[in-house]
């Protein structure tokens, strides 16, 4: 139960300090022979404190872009353009960035850190935004528990 906590807890301060990896951390945790239970576990642990972390990105991008310094940066023409231009092709259509959250929040590519701020700012619904990383973020930590238990046993 320890190590479910301290997993949690971990994955909350890694998803708000990118110099703090996960899966630096996973590995180390890793290390002692687990099974499938308890490697789901732990990832649904560290995809739950994942998406607790980059909900503060994303609300801290949706309340930031209606600031004075934003809106100055949205004057240009060139990034107001690129703003109008996804806000559009996110209207209507949440599961675009559902989608796109989902591969961000699993693999990493985008780098989810950015996509969690791109989604507060293009005010992606909530609904969608949780759903999204949670999950993504569950299945590549419980691959990677499951990698390491693999790799060493």
């Amino acid at each position: 139960m320890i190590l479910v906590l301290t997993t949690f807890v971990f994955s909350i301060a890694s998803a708000l300090l990118p110099f703090l990896p996960i899966e630096v951390y996973i590995v180390g945790a890793a290390s002692s022979d687990r099974g499938f239970a308890e490697a789901l576990v732990l990832g649904a642990a560290a995809g739950a404190g994942a998406t607790i972390g980059k909900i503060i990105w994303y609300e801290a991008a949706r309340r930031g872009i209606d600031s004075a310094w934003a809106q100055k940066k949205l004057s240009k023409p060139k990034v107001r353009a690129s703003y109008e231009k996804w806000t559009e092709r996110m209207r209507g259509r949440p599961w675009y960035g559902v989608a796109i959250m989902f591969v961000a929040a699993t693999l990493g590519v985008p780098p989810l850190l950015a996509m969690a701020a791109v989604g507060g700012i293009l005010k992606m619904p909530l609904w969608a935004f949780v759903p999204a990383v949670f999950v993504g973020r569950t299945i590549r930590f419980t691959a990677l528990f499951l990698g390491v238990d693999l790799a060493l046993h």
